[in-house]
């Protein structure tokens, strides 16, 4: 009785409630008299009625909103993944993204699905939400600049970038006053069209250009420096302009503008010597801990709020009030990196591309429909490019800089991406522009966000130094060059043990490099050094316990695979470690673009299919991210499934056909260097039938007697394979076992799956 004890219990509350609900509705219904109920008659079939319902459903202000978030969010993901794999800022693509969402391109081609998707009643709730995702990146920005490096290298970066910001502001103003005419909006004085064209001149993408020099692993170099503290100083200087410039433009000249400033002057006075000791001693009571409660973070965010509420409130704008709570925080970087990880999934992934589209819908590409406007744009591109090029190239080369770096300097603070389009937006909205300046602008944007890396490449190139033909030339040497891949330091160790059992005895003749390569969207700039060495701490304890000598490189990337494959092409390495794992980008074209893991469809074979080279689906035994490095890398990869490796002291080596034979070629190294007990099983009965193998075999017995064994049966014991270390097994003979479901891959402790090139 007592298993059904639940049961009945359940089946008589149903019951009796049930019971009790019919009851009371039975009874309402007599209380209706002298109500004057109406009631709804439909004219139309059930279906009618059904689609009619769903059509309006559609149109509900919520519903549109959802759609516009959904497609935006595809659409720009879409863009900035290949723009990361032409090897541009990932925010290019969804600058693009927002202009091809716009009439420039959906609203030209598919005008109904534009009007359908983007009816002019629903950009107002599009637009208050992009503005919340601006105050968000603002206050991460804020929080990114290092406000104590910037105080160390105030001198040098100050100069620079006063010089990057004056230069093209000059240049700006006069631009302004050729264009004017012909372009100012009626009733705008020349100052306020000339102030606003000047500082969309002067500005430098801070965030895009300290994820370039990550990218380029360019942070610790002297140069990597300077350019940070000079784009974060450039970002200082130019909002402080620019909230001048909005309070001016607002009151209409700088006599009226007079209060607004002195009260924005004493906002930052407050923000500095209050409310900015105020967080600190509250983020000293976070000192040593790994979370930030509740109360603390209400804290922060009403600071944001509050601070972006009174800078609207002033007349200087939300957004320069949302940098300044983020510049004020407490300058502890832990607590910082914290922090943005609480705000920017929010602000980046989902808030931040309803900007780029609200956007790309005011920027009608088409308004230029004339030679004479697109030389117009060019010119206004070119004294774009003079002006922060060749002011910050200038200036740097003044302070004694070489001329590379110099012009690198010059190329980095040319970056203007998404700073530029929300000065051109403010712009806007005060009326300032004009569409066909807009539209142009935002040409200028994203051609000079696009021209950085080229630009880059370019000069490294012109600059090609000796010590670099020197290293290309050392890549000829004759020592036996390990690259060892990790992405955790656990895997690092394992990884380097193996290495050393491949090498140990070769002294002088072998060279060891551990790399780490680490996505640069979830680092920010002040916190690599702490990144880094906690990633290669394992791998530098370990190398210390086998006393061998380890060469360590350190990368940041948005695209690691790619960048993997570069680096071993490039450095002329005879083997490639790294260890079975998944990929961030693995699975399907919407996974690649979402970060979900699925395993339907590989968008790398997709390409292949459409191209007639491979099949769509995926059935390899690899993840995706061991499949790219094995079809781009041209040297030996050897790709390890680990199972608690300690060492490779016994090896089993089972030789399925003829293409396997070259598995001997290591199993000999680990003899040399390792005193490896060696194992062959000859599974496919090639090797009685083939003399050079035996005499291969032969040649490694006399060498090293009593080190190899070779074995015939078909039936292995799994008492056997259990004593054994590491199975030593090719590429081709590990999908069989995989698709035989080889009882091996269970007993086996840890394998080591070797392609050949």
């Amino acid at each position: 009785m007592g298993k059904y004890r639940n049961l009945i219990f359940y089946v008589a509350t149903i019951a009796i409630f049930s019971c009790l609900m019919y009851y009371f509705i039975v009874e309402g219904q007599t209380l209706e008299a002298g109500q004057n109920i109406v009631v709804k008659t439909s004219t139309g079939s059930t279906w009618e009625n059904f689609v009619e319902s769903f059509k309006t459903n559609l149109h509900h202000p919520l519903a549109l909103l959802l759609a516009q978030i959904v497609t935006i969010i595809l659409v720009a993901r879409l863009f900035g993944w290949f723009c990361m794999k032409i090897k541009q800022p990932t925010v290019i693509g969804e600058m693009i993204a927002g202009i091809v969402l716009g009439p420039s391109l959906l609203g030209m081609y598919f005008p109904e699905f534009s009007t359908f998707l983007f009816p002019k009643e629903s950009l107002g709730n599009l637009q208050f939400l992009s503005q919340i995702g601006l105050i968000l990146f603002m206050y991460i920005v804020g929080m990114e600049l290092d406000l104590s490096v910037l105080r160390k290298k105030a001198h040098d970066a100050v100069v620079i970038s006063h010089a990057s910001i004056i230069i093209p502001f000059a240049l700006g103003i006069g631009l302004s006053y050729f264009i004017y005419k012909e372009f100012a909006p009626d009733g705008i004085q020349f100052t306020s069209f000339a102030l606003f064209i000047a500082i969309a001149m002067s500005i430098t993408a801070f965030p895009v250009l300290a994820r370039i020099v990550q990218e380029r692993n360019l942070q610790k170099t002297k140069l990597g420096t300077i350019v940070i503290t000079c784009a974060a100083a450039d970002d200082i200087t130019a909002w402080c302009i620019l909230a001048a410039v909005i309070a001016i433009v607002k009151a209409g000249s700088f006599a009226s503008s007079i209060y607004v400033i002195i009260m924005a002057i004493g906002y930052v006075f407050l923000m500095i010597k209050i409310v900015r000791p105020f967080l600190k001693r509250i983020g000293d009571l976070q000192a040593g801990k790994n979370t930030i409660n509740k109360p603390m973070v209400a804290i922060f965010f009403l600071t944001l709020i509050l601070s972006a509420y009174v800078t609207e409130v002033i007349g200087i704008h939300a957004l320069f009030g949302a940098f300044m709570a983020g510049a004020i925080m407490p300058e502890n970087a832990k607590f910082r990196t914290m922090f943005i990880d609480k705000v920017e999934d929010v602000a980046l992934v989902l808030l931040l591309p309803l900007f780029f589209v609200f956007t790309g819908l005011r920027t009608q590409i088409g308004l230029l429909n004339d030679g004479h406007l697109w030389m117009i744009a060019g010119f206004i591109i070119l004294t774009a490019v003079i002006g922060k090029f060749a002011g910050s190239a200038l200036a740097a080369k003044f302070l004694g800089i070489n001329w590379k770096e110099s012009l690198t300097i010059g190329a980095l603070m040319n970056t203007r991406g998404l700073m530029e389009l929300i000065v051109l937006n403010i712009g806007y909205d005060l009326g300032v522009l004009s569409p066909e300046i807009f539209a142009m602008m935002v040409i200028m944007a994203l051609f000079t966000t696009f021209m950085t890396g080229p630009a880059l490449d370019f000069i490294n190139y012109v600059f090609k130094s000796k010590k670099d033909e020197d290293e290309t030339q050392d890549d000829n040497d004759p020592k036996y060059r390990v690259l060892l891949s990790f992405d955790n330091p656990e895997s690092g160790s394992t990884l380097l043990k193996l290495a050393h059992d491949f090498t140990n005895k070769m002294n002088g003749n072998k060279s060891i490099t551990a790399m780490n390569i680490a996505p640069v969207d979830e680092m920010h700039a002040y916190e690599i050094d702490e990144y880094e060495s906690e990633q290669f701490k394992n791998v530098i304890e370990t190398s210390h316990e086998l006393q061998l000598e380890v060469t360590t490189l350190f990368k940041a990337s948005t695209d690691i695979e790619n960048e993997l494959t570069h680096i071993t092409n490039k450095g002329n390495y005879d083997l490639l470690l790294i260890m079975l794992g998944k990929s961030m980008y693995e699975g399907s074209l919407l996974g690649r673009l979402l970060g979900f893991t699925t395993k339907i469809i590989n968008p790398e074979k997709l390409l292949n299919t459409v191209k007639g080279k491979g099949n769509i689906f995926n059935n390899s035994p690899f993840d995706d991210f061991t499949l790219q490095i094995l079809d781009k890398t041209n040297i030996p990869v050897g790709v390890l499934v680990e199972k608690d490796f300690k060492s490779a002291e016994r090896v089993f080596v089972p030789i399925f056909n003829l293409s396997d034979f070259y598995l001997l070629e290591y199993a000999k190294r680990l003899i040399n260097n390792n005193n490896s007990q060696i194992i062959i099983l000859d599974a496919g009965g090639q090797i009685r039938s083939n003399i050079e193998v035996k005499e291969l075999i032969r040649s490694i017995e006399q060498v090293a007697p009593n080190h190899i064994t070779l074995y015939n049966e078909k039936k292995i014991e799994k008492e056997f394979l259990d004593s054994q270390d590491l199975m030593l097994i090719s590429s081709k003979s590990w999908k069989s076992l995989i698709d035989t479901k080889s009882l091996w891959l269970s007993d086996i402790p840890s394998t080591l799956i070797i392609s050949n090139p």
